[in-house]
């Protein structure tokens, strides 16, 4: 061997060695298939840890809570184990393959903040946001506990910026009676109007059914936004908050797909897409938005959500929304009786554990009673879910709160044809006819013809006013007549549209 041969031979081993150690990204990969499983949920791939909470974690977004995105726990993994920060190439190219490796990953439901419970019938979840994932459990008619659901037969919570961390609930030494009398005593609503304020804080502890938008209204004084932020944090946490107005329905979307409940504060005027919005909110919705650095690819986002507005009046409102607020009053404050806020929130951080345990033990017993609402209700609203729920808490508590829904809806019937032009034309045209006619009281009254007949009939009876929503061709009138003609069947006059050969015809029948 000659003396040249020996750098030749050592840049050969120093080469074979580099080439036999494994790659940064190789590293991260192992760390992540090894402390975490994967799942497919809304086309998104989730990771969760196997020794861990039941939280699924997305593999690049951030998140609150302790959770985190999976690209994050692989950093404080690989600094923990190295003493090194893994760099972003690494962290990039794991991650990469990662989402690729999960493609076809076992799909599975994750759940934000409540969640139907897969071993109990009736029992259900709901997420405290805490780091250890200890949740609060709630079984039909057996009270409560907090604890941390099975990562393989419990359900996967998600979390974003939006999920806040909650107080433990405690158990109330004097029952949920006591418990709720406490948070009643901060919040100046009415008689009638609190036990429809405990249905719709019960239906934010259900997972998937349609919840009325709460709406407290009031003079200015009565403490609405104070009142909102107390029912909002009851469910959400101390750190959560009113939010403004959204600027548009894709802001509206982003936030009610983020968060739990969607609560929004000074609600003047509703807007004719924020309306649609709202109602979709409640029953349900499915937004697609382009993804992020991405060319051609969409984010879904789903939601379903609790709501809450705040303001002193929202002015002319659609009928499909009417359909689906609850208007909670609030009443005027003697000066005499103000309190401080520093006194209000003080009081109400110290009660705020015992508040929820009150709720809970409350939700248990309306959990055992809401299979029965099935045969013991004959009629039911529009807002059926809704309905059953408050049926099964006037039963455990002796309460008349489905009395009173029912009452607020059928005066937001008044509101919503005292505030739509065509609904107001429809009334006033069928008032004039009767008296033309001279049909009594109780007896039919009916007319049929093409909208572009009854759309001069609609604007003659209206002559001297104006106002900028009224439909300025016959073909408009016919979506607005379709979309006040449940509130006017309501007060007795069937609007029906139908078609006769080639022609669309209307049929206006009043009793």
């Amino acid at each position: 061997m000659t003396t040249t041969d020996i750098p030749q031979q050592t840049e050969q081993r120093g080469k074979k060695k580099s080439e036999d150690k494994p790659s940064m990204a190789d590293v991260l990969l192992a760390m992540g298939r090894e402390n975490y499983r994967f799942i497919r949920y809304a086309e998104t791939t989730y990771a969760v840890a196997r020794q861990g909470p039941a939280i699924a974690v997305p593999l690049r977004a951030s998140g609150r809570g302790g959770t985190g995105s999976l690209r994050q726990q692989l950093t404080r993994l690989y600094a923990l184990k190295t003493g090194r920060a893994p760099s972003q190439s690494g962290l990039a190219d794991a991650i990469a393959t990662l989402d690729a490796l999960g493609s076809d990953a076992t799909a599975q439901d994750v759940f934000l903040r409540a969640a139907p419970d897969p071993e109990v019938p009736g029992a259900t979840w709901y997420d405290l946001g805490r780091p250890d994932g200890e949740s609060l459990r709630i079984l039909p008619g057996g009270g409560w506990t907090v604890q941390r659901p099975s990562v393989i037969h419990g359900p996967l919570w998600r979390r974003t910026r939006l999920t806040p961390q909650l107080t433990t609930p405690v158990r109330p030494e004097h029952g949920w009676e006591a418990a709720l009398g406490e948070l009643r005593s901060l919040l100046p609503l009415t008689d009638d109007t609190w036990p429809q304020a405990v249905g719709w804080m019960l239906a934010g502890l259900l997972p998937d059914i349609p919840r009325p938008v709460a709406y407290l209204t009031g003079e200015q004084g009565t403490g609405k936004s104070t009142a909102g932020r107390m029912l909002l944090r009851l469910l959400e946490g101390l750190a959560a908050d009113l939010q403004s107005m959204p600027r548009d329905e894709d802001d509206l979307a982003v936030v009610a797909s983020a968060g739990w409940v969607l609560a929004l504060d000074n609600a003047s005027k509703i807007p004719g897409w924020m309306s649609d919005a709202l109602c979709r909110v409640v029953t349900g919705a499915t937004s697609r938005k382009r993804e992020l650095f991405s060319d051609d690819d969409v984010a879904l986002l789903m939601y379903k959500r609790p709501s809450l507005l705040t303001g002193i009046s929202v002015g002319a409102m659609r009928g499909d929304l009417a359909e689906r607020m609850l208007r909670l009053a609030l009443e005027a404050i003697a000066d005499s009786e103000r309190r401080t806020e520093r006194d209000l929130w003080a009081a109400y951080r110290e009660m705020h554990g015992r508040v929820l345990g009150g709720l809970a033990e409350l939700a248990a017993l309306v959990w055992a009673e809401l299979p029965n609402a099935a045969t013991g209700m004959q009629d039911r609203p529009r807002m059926a879910d809704w309905a059953e729920l408050l049926w099964a808490l006037d039963r455990v508590t002796g309460w008349k709160s489905l009395d009173a829904y029912l009452g607020e809806q059928d005066a937001l019937v008044e509101d919503v044809l005292d505030g739509d032009t065509v609904g107001k034309a429809v009334r006033k045209w069928c008032a004039a006819a009767r008296e033309h006619r001279g049909t009594a009281p109780g007896e039919a009254l009916a007319w049929e013809g093409t909208m572009s007949d009854l759309y001069p009939l609609l604007t003659e009876v209206r002559k001297g006013e104006y106002d900028d929503t009224w439909p300025r061709t016959a073909a408009s009138l016919g979506g607005r007549l379709a979309r006040v003609a449940p509130a006017l069947r309501k007060r007795g006059i069937d609007v029906v549209r139908g078609r006769t050969g080639r022609q669309r015809t209307v049929r206006i029948a009043s009793t």
